[in-house]
């Protein structure tokens, strides 16, 4: 019987129980512990959400009195009464060639995120037609041994969303693929800890901008008679070896823990190397390395952003920088529907990086 009652708690909040939790607010059967874990997780995540648009609404318009009073007086001293009241006149009557340009209204930004949506189903319905377009001509240069002729168009937002998460997933692989294996016999060897200790400590904190420039010079030669496009080849991997160390510290750290006792039994049964590792080391260690995978998801992600404008590569980067130089009315409102999704996004992969964590560790307490 309390089990069926604690499972009937437990479903409460989840999915269908959270309408049942509705009705009993209104009828008067909600438990009084149970109307509080109402307040915290739904009630209070709202008022705060309403108090964060609420706020960012009154200093919007702070912001826009204070620039447009500013430009009204500039044009009262510089050309004169007629010129400030037929300013006035502008701004008040919502014209946009006369309006400040400031922090953007949460209505304003809603709207610029609409219009980002219209413009990716332009976009992608030019893309479309152009592939049905070009479908025969194309298959006759593939028989012929030449090269497909390919859609050159600028890319829509949602591309170009797709196209930093292609990055940062490569960057993180490649950091995965370098830091992992080399943290392992780093922690499993006193020798190589000591030989590799002065590269880590020196190069942990280089600027992204600088692993740029020095994956900008290899990559460049490499790639000298190459006619492929290297901004993405440049930025995946400078994202990769700019978030890499936490992952190569934790995976040190986690080995070098290792109970000595599961050492000792490996040893005993007679374990190959290989099989130490992979049946001793790697569970032991999976905990601290998924915390390291987590910071170098998160990192990789921030650095992201800087190194795509710098490589020029059609990504969230790129896109920001654009709408900060183009200077246009809907500009800064772009820039903060492009300030929501990043953030977005990266909960979502901190959440993915957290349940495959608990799906592959059997230790549940460093999932955090």
């Amino acid at each position: 019987m309390k089990l069926s009652i604690t499972l009937e708690k437990a479903t409460k909040f989840v999915g269908l129980g959270f309408l049942s939790t509705l009705r009993d607010l209104f009828t008067g059967k909600l438990e009084k512990e149970d109307f509080k874990n109402f307040l915290r997780k739904v009630i209070v995540p709202l008022a705060s959400i309403l108090l964060f648009i609420g706020l960012w609404h009154m200093g919007s318009r702070s912001l826009y009195n204070i620039e447009a009073e500013f430009k009204i007086e500039k044009a009262l001293n510089d050309q004169g009464p007629a010129a400030a009241e037929a300013l006035r006149t502008c701004i008040e009557s919502g014209d946009s060639s006369c309006q400040p340009n400031t922090l953007p209204s949460p209505s304003q930004v809603w709207s610029s995120y609409q219009s980002l949506l219209r413009d990716h189903n332009i976009i992608s319905a030019d893309k479309a037609a152009f592939i049905e377009k070009t479908a025969a001509l194309n298959e006759k240069r593939i028989a012929e041994g030449k090269d497909a002729i390919t859609y050159t168009g600028r890319p829509s937002f949602v591309d170009q969303i797709f196209r930093s998460l292609k990055t940062v997933f490569a960057g993180f692989l490649l950091a995965l693929f370098i830091a992992v294996p080399l943290g392992i016999f780093i922690g499993l060897s006193p020798t190589l800890k000591s030989a590799f200790n002065w590269f880590i400590q020196i190069f942990k904190p280089v600027s992204p901008v600088v692993w740029y420039l020095l994956v900008f010079m290899i990559v460049k030669t490499l790639l000298i008679d190459s006619n492929e496009d290297s901004s993405f080849t440049i930025s995946f991997i400078s994202v990769g070896l700019c978030s890499m160390w936490a992952t190569l510290v934790n995976t040190a750290m986690g080995v070098s823990s290792v109970d000595k006792d599961y050492i000792n039994v490996a040893k005993v049964l007679k374990l190959g190397n290989f099989q130490k590792i992979f049946k001793v080391v790697l569970p032991s260690s999976l905990p601290l390395i998924f915390t390291g995978l987590k910071i170098t998801l998160s990192v990789a992600w921030m650095v992201l952003i800087a190194i795509e404008l710098l490589a020029q590569s059609p990504g969230l980067g790129l896109f920001v920088w654009e709408e900060f130089q183009n200077g246009a009315n809907d500009s800064n409102a772009k820039i903060i529907v492009a300030m929501f999704v990043i953030g977005i996004i990266g909960f979502l992969l901190d959440r993915l990086m957290l349940t495959i964590q608990n799906w592959v560790s059997f230790d549940k307490t460093g999932a955090i």
